[in-house]
């Protein structure tokens, strides 16, 4: 069908809600969990916000859309700000999951086998893709997806559609956000790197008392031993800590916007 026959059966009130509602719903594919996964073709990302705009118009309520070009670039400039805003509170707790594999791959030594995660499409060492795709597993088993796009749902009442957000609420809001993925990620890899330090500590002494033996082709075997034997026994602590997440990181992340 033609563009503009289709165009021609909706209003310009309702084809300006749409694309300010695609406005807020396309970060989501760029930022969120799971959503902006690497491993989907953007051109299914790209349909998929679409579908899913369309989805949420009947639901947005909204008054009259100024279509002043300047007016109607504002709101556009707005609606993708929340989304941004939505989707980086979401992103934290998967943030903050990288960020624990990454110091357990440098203190165990595994940084040097970096390759392509693909999840995230950047390059990532081994305890980082296990923590990734180990949340993103636990994330959709517990319905996360259907939880994320219900959240998106409520932005419309902490946001409205043409109201302006509370911008140094939202700064606040990122700004917790942004600091709880470091406080998690210690959480998360705290129980492991101390291991690794006592183990260390304790090859540093035997090599003092014993300066001939080789410590490097000792050390690094009892370190992966250790780290690898911990990790596993962590996972269902990381499995309760995504679990607990979920609902949270929604829920902060609808707070970031009021």
């Amino acid at each position: 069908m033609d563009p503009n026959t289709l165009l021609a059966h909706f209003s310009e009130q309702q084809v300006a809600a749409f694309f300010l509602v695609l406005a807020r719903v396309s970060p989501l594919f760029i930022l969120a969990p799971l959503f902006s996964s690497k491993m989907v073709n953007s051109r299914v990302r790209g349909i998929v916000a679409v579908a899913l705009t369309v989805g949420l118009l009947p639901v947005v309520k909204h008054g009259e859309i100024d279509l002043d070009v300047l007016g109607y670039a504002a709101l556009l400039v707005k609606e993708v700000i929340v989304g941004l805003a939505f989707a980086f509170a979401l992103q934290a707790m998967f943030a903050a999951l990288q960020v624990a594999g990454t110091l357990l791959d440098t203190l165990i030594g595994f940084s040097f086998g970096a390759i392509v995660d693909p999840v995230t499409g950047t390059q990532s060492a081994v305890i980082q893709q296990v923590y990734s795709l180990f949340g993103v597993a636990i994330f959709i088993a517990l319905g996360g997806d259907a939880k994320v796009i219900a959240g998106l749902a409520r932005t419309y009442n902490a946001v409205p559609l043409l109201d302006a957000p509370v911008i140094s609420t939202m700064v606040e809001g990122v700004q917790v956000a942004f600091s709880g993925i470091f406080v998690a990620a210690f959480m998360i890899a705290a129980p492991v790197l101390i291991a690794i330090v006592i183990v260390d500590a304790a090859f540093g002494v035997v090599s003092k008392v014993v300066p001939q033996m080789n410590i490097f082709a000792v050390g690094f075997p009892a370190k992966m031993i250790v780290g690898l034997t911990l990790i596993g026994a962590s996972l269902p602590f990381v499995s309760g800590f995504v679990g607990n997440q979920v609902d949270t990181s929604i829920w902060q992340a609808i707070a970031t916007l009021k």
